[in-house]
Parts: C-alpha cells; structure tokens; sequence
C-alpha cells in the first residue's frame, strides 16, 4: 500500500478531471475534510459536489425531511495535489527527518517538506 501524503486539514487543488469550461472542479482548492485510506479517497470541501435524493418524511415534532441534498463525494487522492503555504501552488510532498530529544529520549521524527520550495508544510 502506497504512503498518503496528504492528511486531514491540508489544502489541495484537483489536478485532473473535466475543467470549469465543462462544469468540472478540475483547478479548484479546498480543504481535506476526510482521509480513506482502504480506498485510496480524499473528501475535499467544496469540491466534487453531488445531488443525492432523499425520500420525504417527518421528524418526531412532524417537520418535513426529505428532498435534494447537495454534498461531497469522495476523489481518488491521485487526483488532488498538496498546495504549498508559502506560494499557493500545488506541490509534490517530501520528507525530512530529525532527531528530537524530548525528556531525555532521542527520536526520529519525519517531517513533510515542499519539493518546490523546501519550506516545510
């Protein structure tokens, strides 16, 4: 299983897919909501907005539920890339690793850095 660089929080940009001229997300950023990891999915804020239908009902003080829904679905993480804080432009992921002393223990620690800039994320 591949590692996943980009984590709950992140800001990324769809890099693929149909572009705003179809009516596609492709170019637009958005924060990560969620992270699926057995599905290689990322949840982004914002983008690939669905229409899902629900059934009409009424809730126990007999308000109206139901109707059309509009949400998020899923991406493949393949399909996203990380922005970088500093410029604003997608970037590809990298590590840096350290060793901290921290009460008296050394530990190595891995710390995700721009590829472009070098600055970490």
């Amino acid at each position: 299983m591949a590692k996943r660089k980009i984590k709950k929080g992140d800001t990324v940009q769809v890099i693929t897919g149909a572009g705003p001229e179809r009516g596609g997300d492709r170019g637009k950023t958005g924060r990560v909501i969620a992270v699926y990891p057995e599905q290689n999915r990322v949840l982004v804020e914002g983008v690939n907005r669905v229409k899902k239908h629900r059934k009409a009902g009424t809730t126990g003080r007999g308000a109206r539920t139901g109707g059309i829904e509009t949400h998020e679905a899923p991406l493949h993480i393949s399909n996203v890339m990380l922005v970088d804080p500093e410029t604003k432009k997608p970037t590809r992921v990298g590590y840096r690793t350290e060793t901290v002393v921290k009460d008296g223990r050394e530990r190595t620690v891995r710390i995700r850095v721009s590829k472009d800039s070098g600055k970490d994320i």
